[in-house]
């Protein structure tokens, strides 16, 4: 694994992912820390390894089922210690599409979490308090993500997963 830089601005933390494995694995670590009502924010270009980085979040958070991508479905339902609902934004046409799925009964769920896909397309839709996880792509398999806290909840998450 890559080293972990930080930035203060926007107290952005930076890691590195070297293979769809490592990618998996960091995703794994912070879904053994989620918690029921939080929000995760995913973006990033095609490839970038976002749902590979859900398939490690749905086994961090006890789920044994098979994670694919919602893109035709739009929302995927993973049932373990913390429930994982999965939404993709691909295909939706802004905001206003995601809060008619009923994204307030996922994003204040009792007893799960939600990971939005695309977030960048409904951002206005989504809770002021997140984790935004920005994917870029910077090599044949090598990933860099950046986890940019969105509320105290979230920051010291982020403090503790990377």
């Amino acid at each position: 694994m890559r080293d972990i830089e930080q930035t203060s601005e926007q107290e952005a933390h930076i890691i590195g992912s070297d293979s769809p494995d490592e990618t998996a694995e960091r995703g794994r670590v912070l879904g053994g820390e989620l918690r029921p009502g939080d929000v995760l924010a995913l973006v990033g270009p095609l490839g970038a390894g976002k749902t590979q980085f859900v398939r490690g979040l749905a086994l961090g958070a006890g789920s044994m089922s098979r994670v694919t991508s919602p893109t035709f479905k739009l929302v995927n339902e993973y049932v373990g210690r913390v429930r994982l609902y999965h939404i993709d934004a691909y295909r939706l046409d802004g905001p206003l599409d995601l809060v008619a799925l009923g994204c307030d009964e996922f994003f204040d769920s009792d007893d799960g979490a939600a990971v939005v896909e695309w977030a960048d397309r409904v951002e206005a839709a989504l809770p002021d308090e997140r984790l935004e996880i920005r994917f870029d792509i910077v090599g044949p398999e090598a990933r860099r993500l950046e986890f940019i806290p969105r509320g105290k909840r979230f920051r010291e998450l982020a403090e503790r997963i990377t």
